[in-house]
């Protein structure tokens, strides 16, 4: 199967939306792409990028012709611009999106869009705590890891179409059921993003202690910057996703205060021997990322 778009619209040109553009461009996958937002200037970067050949304001004038949309904007958003655009879609037209949370998400879609548009939830594992079209890069998704979450209305052509797509760009394509996606991005991406923010908080809070003068983090080495890394991220974004997966992050979030406290347990009662295996099984566990 070679698959090849006579137009592919992205609804928000940022980091994610730009880089793909980027790609599918660098590697032929559409005659023309065209980017959907409200900032000209981000448009027109995204333009002088090479994201999008061009741009509209009006999703509806952009979807004329589209046999490939792409949602890139945050989740919360996504009902509210498909209820913008979705009478514009031809029949056999693909909606799919680079969303981070897929829960119930994706059957929302699925109910929104008319009959013959069929739509496939896709989650790229490739962010950079940079946001912006200016951060892109075509190579962006090359060896990262995405998942395809399709559901039981899930079209097999359409689903065969995205994973190509994902292929094509370089990533290593897994399908997953969307609610399971959640549990699982939410254990390996959303837990820890939230430790980073945490972290940092702590150290600000720390910071307020300290006597000397300067900056706490100026003394920072390369373990703080590699530990804290993420918490560099969109607040917006984020905000949004610890919301939207709640129901999986707040029990997340009490099995690492367990492992927390159990770590000052260790400390507080001097138990090296203790300290020491509870450091061994995370360093080994550790080692198996690759």
């Amino acid at each position: 199967m070679t698959i090849h778009f006579k137009q592919v619209v992205i609804v928000g040109v940022g980091l994610i939306g730009g880089s793909l553009g980027m790609s599918l461009r660098h590697h032929g996958l559409a005659d023309r792409v065209v980017g959907v937002g409200r900032n000209r200037d981000n448009l027109t970067l995204a333009m002088t990028c090479g994201a999008i050949d061009a741009y509209e304001h009006d999703p509806n004038a952009a979807m004329s012709g589209a046999d490939l949309v792409i949602l890139a904007l945050p989740v919360d958003r996504y009902v509210a611009s498909l209820q913008t655009w979705k009478q514009s879609l031809a029949p056999g037209t693909i909606v799919t999106d680079v969303g981070s949370v897929k829960g119930g998400v994706v059957a929302q879609m699925e109910s929104l869009v008319p009959d013959g548009v069929h739509v496939v939830g896709a989650h790229p594992i490739a962010g950079r705590e940079t946001s912006g079209v200016g951060a892109g890069s075509r190579d962006l998704f090359t060896g990262a890891l995405c998942l395809i979450t399709p559901t039981a209305h899930t079209d097999p052509r359409a689903l065969r179409v995205v994973r190509e797509v994902w292929e094509t760009v370089g990533s290593v394509v897994k399908t997953m059921d969307p609610f399971l996606h959640d549990w699982v991005v939410g254990a390996v991406s959303h837990l820890p993003h939230v430790v980073a923010f945490a972290l940092v908080n702590a150290l600000l809070d720390l910071q307020q202690q300290t006597a000397g003068d300067g900056d706490l983090l100026d003394y920072a080495g390369g373990g703080l910057r590699d530990t804290t890394r993420i918490a560099a991220s969109s607040p917006e974004m984020w905000t949004e996703i610890c919301l939207r997966n709640r129901d999986n992050l707040l029990p997340m979030l009490d099995a690492f205060e367990l492992h927390l406290r159990r770590f000052k347990a260790l400390i507080e009662t001097n138990d090296g021997s203790g300290l020491e295996h509870a450091i061994t099984l995370s360093r080994d566990a550790r080692r198996r990322l690759r």
